[in-house]
Order: structure tokens, then sequence, then C-alpha cells
């Protein structure tokens, strides 16, 4: 990120940012591999890139990618997303202290506040705006 003042009617080039379906094939150490779904070219994208889509992400999955020139600038995912419960507390019954709430580790490693009816290997569906619980799958 570079901070710099520009004069009234000095010129900027306009940057163009092409967007991109691809799905998410696999994890390579810090990287993720993606196939374009028209060429079928496979780029490698950091995971400093994605910002917080890795959380959503499971192989297999679209996104659409925004680019400019060969650099990943942006990534669009769908409004909400289907993840599996991998690890969290049972809910007992009566239990109100906590809100009804209580935290859950998904496949992707994303920890959510789920209600406590929810139990490990049932999919549920996040908000991917906001990463919260919406409701099962």
């Amino acid at each position: 990120m570079i901070e710099r003042t520009f004069r009234a009617g000095e010129p900027l080039e306009q940057a163009v940012i092409d967007k991109r379906e691809m799905q998410y094939l696999y994890r390579d150490g810090q990287e993720y591999v993606f196939m374009d779904n028209v060429s079928y070219d496979q780029i490698h994208v950091s995971e400093s890139s994605l910002v917080d889509a890795a959380s959503y992400l499971k192989e297999g999955d679209s996104a659409v990618m925004q680019m400019h020139e060969s650099e990943i600038v942006g990534v669009d995912l769908p409004a909400a997303v289907e993840l599996t419960v991998t690890e969290t507390e049972p809910g007992f019954q009566g239990d109100r202290v906590s809100g009804g709430r209580k935290p859950a580790t998904l496949e992707t490693g994303l920890v959510v506040q789920v209600p406590l009816f929810v139990n490990p290997g049932e999919r549920i569906k996040v908000d991917t705006r906001t990463g919260e619980y919406l409701t099962r799958a």
C-alpha cells in the first residue's frame, strides 16, 4: 500500500479488473491451487491474497477471482456455504448461561457459534459475509 497525493487534472491509468470463475483444487503448503473453469489453467494463490475467503473454501468449491493482470485482488464467494462440523462440545438441556450457543470447529478450521442442538458430523450453512451460523443444511 502506497500513500500518494495527486494534483487535480493529473492523469491516472485505469485499473482493469477481470473476474474469472475458478474451482479450488487443493492446498499446497501456504498456497491454494485454483483451476480456471474456462481455460483449465492452474494458478497458485497465496493465503494472504485470499484473506478471509480461505476459511470458507473446501476442495471442489467455486469462487470468482477478481484479477488485475495476473494478481488476485479480491475473491467473491457465494452468500452462504455448507460445511461439516468436525468438533463441538455437547449441548446440555437447560444450559442458558451461554445464551444457547456453543463454539464449533468446521472442516476448514473455521470456528463459529452454533445452537446447542448442533452435533459433530452435521452439515450447517454459514454466511460468508458475517461468518455466522445460518441453519442446518
